[in-house]
């Protein structure tokens, strides 16, 4: 499996550098890791301008401009918010890309009626519209935030560069 997703971190290096683009994140679950995945890859300074890692509520708001009434009405871990996050991100960055990841990895959750392993994944280009789904994965606290962060990754291959 690790060879499978180097091969996918790789090959969105190439692709991204082969358009002179630049890709952004938005982390709150994975807290890093789907930058982490990327700057494993040589080459990836040309690619990664950066990860927000926006894990609680105010850093949402703080890091990426999202309105706490926003937040409070949808919660942080939802479609609106992924978008948000997303949408964010761009706007405080030179990237090309961006995409967000915010969820409940577990073992307990939120104290909101959102299940363990609900992970929404966000992605948008800059001058696009921000699009978002919604994942449900088994698993224990790292193998959800490993997950969905890797979906993340597959997420903009699919969508931007295949």
């Amino acid at each position: 499996m690790a060879d499978l997703h180097g091969g996918l971190a790789e090959a969105l290096v190439k692709k991204l550098t082969a358009r002179s683009w630049t890709v952004v994140a938005a982390e709150s679950c994975t807290a890093g890791l789907v930058a982490d995945f990327l700057a494993g890859i040589p080459g990836a300074s040309q690619i990664l301008w950066g990860s927000f890692v926006c894990y609680t509520v105010e850093a949402k708001h703080v890091m990426l401009g999202i309105p706490m009434a926003n937040l409070r009405r949808f919660g942080a871990v939802s479609r609106e918010t992924a978008l948000a996050m997303a949408q964010g991100a761009l706007k405080r960055s030179g990237a090309n890309l961006a995409v967000s990841v915010t969820g409940i990895a577990g073992p307990g959750g939120d104290g909101s009626l959102v299940p363990v392993g609900t992970v929404w994944i966000g992605c948008a280009q800059r001058g696009g519209e921000a699009e978002a789904s919604v994942y449900h994965y088994a698993g224990s606290r790292a193998e959800v935030r490993e997950t969905a962060a890797w979906e993340a990754l597959c997420i903009l291959y699919r969508k931007y560069l295949s």
